[in-house]
């Protein structure tokens, strides 16, 4: 790893080392907030998008340049890899991802096959590119957790409650574990196909498993996030993971085998600390909605994450969720510089 890069603040802030200020990303920043983006995504499928490597490269690029974030995050979309190895799905625009033919039985989740490297060419060439174009700041890789992809497989597109989703893994716990075996496999693939191209940290999102209680967490999606981890070990690059609403999960989601655990704006980073428990660092966790108030809303609440993150033994500054589409990247930027500003060691 070139040596700027491995004593970047963002690398050194996941491993828990000392940090010259709190480094900064945001989940979604590239992405429907930028007029830059919108131009260049006009008229292209998003599933189109995510296989074109100049038009990854470029998005990707975007906030880097306007904002001066302390990292990039991979310009791609959680059903890229399902996509890649023939399930019928597409994403549709103010829909989300939507599937052909749902999972509901053994023949289909038979008909999972494993992802290879050469499922995702597109992939490898625009990580390889953008290590290159970054020049030293860290790119960060991607992939849906398997609960999330589960869910949207069995649901057939998003759900508001995850009723049939969790009607499986309660009523037909076999099939729902030889669901999420085969999904930790597609996932530890495409994330350590990013990795291998040079990506120099990787992020689960597993969107929607905030859904589950505790103790079925424990039973259902702990032992596949902890595959997924400990698949990605060897590999040398830390690991983040990230979830919403799932407050009540950060003591189990701590123990999946994550460097990093992200945080949502729901539980102050201070409180998060204590939940998770020793030997991680913390990523969050300002409410995407806060940046459409005034600045000086802004500015109060930004410093107060700050301050609470000093109690975690190495914070990444975020924000609980994606940036929305209606934010004005002016208040993206100023946030950017506040947090570089306030925390200067």
């Amino acid at each position: 790893m070139n040596p700027q890069l491995a004593d970047s603040a963002f690398l050194r802030a996941c491993r828990r080392e000392p940090v010259p200020h709190t480094p900064v990303w945001y989940m979604r920043q590239a992405g429907r907030s930028l007029p830059e983006y919108r131009r260049v995504r006009e008229g292209i499928p998003m599933l189109t998008a995510c296989a074109t490597p100049d038009l990854v490269v470029e998005v990707t690029m975007q906030p880097v340049r306007r904002y001066g974030t302390d990292a990039a995050i991979f310009f791609s979309d959680i059903v890229v890899p399902l996509k890649a190895i023939g399930v019928d799905l597409d994403i549709k625009p103010g829909v989300g991802p939507v599937v052909g033919s749902p999972i509901r039985d053994h023949a289909a989740v038979a008909a999972l096959r494993p992802l290879e490297p050469v499922d995702v060419p597109y992939v490898t060439e625009a990580v390889q590119a953008l290590v290159k174009e970054l020049d030293g700041i860290p790119l960060i890789g991607f992939a849906g957790g398997p609960f999330t992809l589960a869910s949207y497989l069995i649901e057939g597109g998003p759900s508001k409650n995850h009723d049939r989703t969790k009607a499986m893994m309660y009523g037909e716990p076999d099939l729902w574990h030889e669901l999420m075996e085969r999904l930790t496999a597609i996932t530890l693939a495409f994330l350590r196909v990013q990795a291998t191209a040079g990506a120099s940290a990787v992020q689960l999102f597993d969107s929607w498993v905030g859904a589950v209680a505790p103790a079925d967490y424990r039973t259902y999606v702990l032992p596949h996030t902890s595959a997924i981890f400990a698949g990605l070990a060897d590999l040398g690059v830390p690991r983040i993971h990230f979830g919403v609403g799932t407050g009540e999960l950060l003591g189990v989601m701590g123990e999946a085998g994550a460097d990093v655990v992200g945080v949502d704006w729901r539980v102050p980073l201070d409180e998060a600390a204590l939940r998770v428990g020793a030997a991680k660092a913390l990523q969050g966790n300002l409410d995407p909605a806060i940046l459409l108030a005034p600045w000086e809303v802004v500015d109060e609440r930004a410093r107060d994450v700050v301050e609470r993150g000093r109690v975690a033994e190495g914070h990444v500054f975020n924000l609980g969720h994606g940036v929305l589409p209606s934010t004005d990247p002016d208040q993206l930027a100023r946030l950017t510089d506040l947090v570089h500003e306030i925390s200067v060691r």
